[in-house]
């Protein structure tokens, strides 16, 4: 919202300079973006918060300066000189829809002279960013940019029957607006009609057949109030916003409109002469009764911390219009702990409806430097939440192992989201998006790292390593539902290039090893070769916890047990190349995804399980296994058969190398496997090493068909 400071001085005592008016509304809470020069003076940038629509305009923001400075903020006066025929006389107002339109009032001027607007008003108007029309056009948008009521004036003489009636648009119902476009309107509209059709979307834009143009004698000029949610998604539907919308929407003044029609017919009076027709046709099926709000010193110091004196709190609160008046029964006593002030909800003011409201108010404007910092005493100790340490354990790890944590946005475009969304997954649909690619909830993390990856690569940052602890959404049986998620991306180089080693590019390798790394947290991973449409073929899998934990309880006795193979937790692979393209990768990535809930609970119990071990005293001793294997043979396939055999002294075992070629029969591929023993209790010998190693052999021989290779 633009303010010309010079406008405010014509309806309060301004007693800052344009710059320091600009810090003090700051503080205020009316944030100012800017100050700068134009030939209508000087010109303050306001960036409002959608509750403020008062501030939408000079008089509500002069109310505001009124406050900071302890100032009277001048009534807006008008003088009207009326004809004798009644403006009832002459139109009629029809309200078919009072849910749309709460009030709508009609003012009636015969005989202007339409002509160019003088240039005092032409230099407001358009250093405030508006186009100059004609005098009658520009009266009604200089009246909505000083009182905030959006106007509209039509030509009284192409109204058929000279009437106007207020519906909802028939299915199909077509409307060319003023800016020449035609659009069809669906029945959730508002539309301003006469007897024969539509001349004007309610609260939005006007239409082009009843526009006011320089052969136009008689006006009928519209003040009304319409409902802000039905403004709000009109104007999305229509992909139509206007300085009118802005204000509908936001919740304009109700109370207004027949003031800001006097005024606005006084302006046109003024430049265009004329006459105005005595009254105004004011259909109010709505009217609102203010309620009262009361204001104590005693929940001011509760929430505040510190005193206000008396005579502050009331300054400010008669400049804001909030009429206060003491209503506890120490009226004689300033500054009294048991003070208490009744106060009026003004029509402006729709959002103050609580006391805390009122404290805000009082605050603000009192300045929030005055009171001391301090925090209010808890009610009941603080307590992390049971799954703190695991996320922080998880954070930790992944920290140390490269990456970098980044938080997004979790409003997503609906086809992206789709590429990586299983097709069992009902997404959660925003039912009212900002913007078509922020339309659904994610579904998954991977769509917005994806778009990180993307975002990063686009300006330079060729390696990365990042990731994020989140949540997806979606529908389950109609039900919203939220599951807890880290997403981890990857791209570029694993390793740099050094004095002794080359440059490496990041694989799928690194991935499951840094992801089994994570698992070891949460006593493993098992992996499946699975994959989903967005994985790369041969560099995917699934994730599952490598082990159950069961919990039985027999009388005061619990006894938790360890069974192989535990819930689904994610998937973990390169970004198939289609995938990338449609986010413009160009460069191999890398994504994963585990939900957190199973493996939050699953590091409770290996964490309460995990026990002290001594380091052995005794040497470890290493064997390594030249296997011959047959193709689409699993590596996690030959650990799980080697540690089946549960022998105590095997501590580890581990793949070292794989090779396919020379000497190596078709299908077959040599895997180097090494096993490591050792002992807590005394040295190994040469016979156990060799009957362990022969139990090995032969437990692969006979599971996986493994041979041991000779050559």
């Amino acid at each position: 919202m633009k303010i010309l400071y010079d406008w405010l001085k014509e309806f309060v005592e301004v007693p800052f300079a344009p710059r320091e008016s600009a810090e003090r509304l700051s503080l205020a809470g009316i944030a100012v973006e800017g100050v700068s020069e134009t030939s209508a003076g000087p010109l303050l940038e306001l960036d409002l918060t959608i509750n403020r629509p008062d501030c939408l305009a000079h008089y509500g923001v002069a109310r505001e300066v009124a406050a900071l400075g302890r100032n009277e903020l001048k009534p807006v006066s008008v003088t009207l000189p009326e004809a004798g025929e009644s403006a009832a006389s002459v139109a009629r107002v029809e309200v078919e829809s009072p849910e749309l339109c709460g009030r709508y009032t009609a003012r009636i001027l015969r005989g202007v002279k339409v002509q160019p607007s003088p240039d005092w008003l032409r230099q407001r108007l358009e250093a405030l960013g508006q186009a100059s029309i004609n005098n009658v056009v520009d009266a009604t948008n200089y009246v909505m940019l000083e009182l905030g009521q959006p106007m509209h004036a039509y030509d009284l003489d192409l109204l058929t029957e000279r009437s106007i009636i207020v519906r909802r648009a028939r299915p199909g119902e077509k409307i060319r607006t003023l800016d020449d476009v035609e659009r069809t309107l669906s029945p959730e509209v508002c539309v301003i009609a006469d007897a024969a059709r539509s001349v004007g979307i309610g609260g939005i834009m006007g239409g082009a057949e009843t526009e006011i143009g320089f052969a136009t004698r008689n006006v009928l000029l519209e003040a009304a109030w319409f409902d802000p949610i039905s403004i709000r998604r009109s104007s999305k539907a229509l992909g139509l916003r206007t300085e009118a919308s802005t204000r509908f929407e936001r919740g304009a003044d109700l109370e207004m409109a027949e003031l800001a029609s006097r005024r606005c017919a006084a302006l046109i009076r003024e430049l265009a002469g004329g006459e105005v027709l005595a009254g105004v046709v004011d259909v109010y099926p709505a009217r609102r009764k203010p309620f009262a709000l009361e204001l104590s010193r005693k929940e001011m110091l509760r929430v505040m911390g510190a005193d206000v004196p008396d005579r502050e709190i009331e300054a400010i609160l008669r400049a804001l219009g909030f009429a206060p008046q003491r209503i506890d029964q120490t009226l004689g006593s300033a500054d009294a702990p048991l003070a208490r002030w009744q106060c009026r909800q003004p029509s402006w003011r729709q959002d103050v409806t609580r006391e805390v409201d009122l404290i805000e108010e009082v605050a603000r404007h009192y300045g929030l430097d005055k009171f001391p910092p301090r925090l209010h005493p808890a009610k009941q100790p603080a307590a992390r939440l049971p799954h703190a340490e695991a996320e922080d354990r998880l954070r930790e790890r992944l920290i140390g192992l490269g990456y970098r944590e980044i938080v997004s946005i979790p409003l997503v475009n609906e086809a992206e989201d789709a590429l990586f969304r299983p097709g069992d997954v009902v997404p959660a649909r925003v039912a009212n998006p900002l913007a078509e690619d922020a339309s659904l909830l994610r579904s998954n993390g991977l769509v917005s790292m994806a778009h990180a990856l993307a975002w990063n690569l686009n300006r330079g940052q060729r390696n990365l390593r990042l990731f994020e602890i989140g949540r997806a959404y979606r529908l389950l049986n109609d039900e919203p539902e939220e599951t807890r998620i880290v997403t981890i991306g990857a791209t570029g180089l694993a390793r740099q290039q050094g004095v002794e080693e080359s440059a490496r590019e990041y694989s799928f390798a690194d991935l499951k090893g840094d992801l089994d790394q994570i698992g070891d947290l949460a006593g493993g991973f098992a992996w499946n070769g699975e994959t989903l449409p967005w994985q790369h073929p041969g560099q995917a899998g699934k994730l599952s916890m490598a082990q159950a934990y069961v919990v039985r309880v027999s009388g005061p006795n619990v006894r938790r047990t360890t069974i192989p193979g535990g819930p689904d937790v994610g998937w973990a692979g390169g970004l198939a190349r289609g995938v990338a393209d449609r986010f413009k990768l160009r460069q191999d990535a890398f994504l994963a995804e585990l939900a957190l809930d199973p493996f939050f609970s699953t590091y409770r119990f290996a964490r309460d399980s995990r026990k002290y071990q001594p380091i052995s005293r005794f040497p470890a001793v290493e064997r390594d296994f030249s296997l011959i294997l047959t193709v689409g043979t699993t590596f996690a396939s030959v650990r799980e058969a080697a540690a089946g055999l549960r022998i105590p002294e095997v501590i580890s075992i581990e793949a070292v190398d794989l090779f396919r070629g020379r000497n190596i029969p078709p299908g077959k591929f040599s895997l180097l496997v090494r096993v490591t023993f050792q002992s807590q209790e005394a040295t190994l010998t040469e016979a156990q090493l060799s009957d362990f190693s022969s139990r090995i052999i032969s437990t692969l021989e006979q599971k996986l068909g493994a041979e041991l290779r000779s050559a």
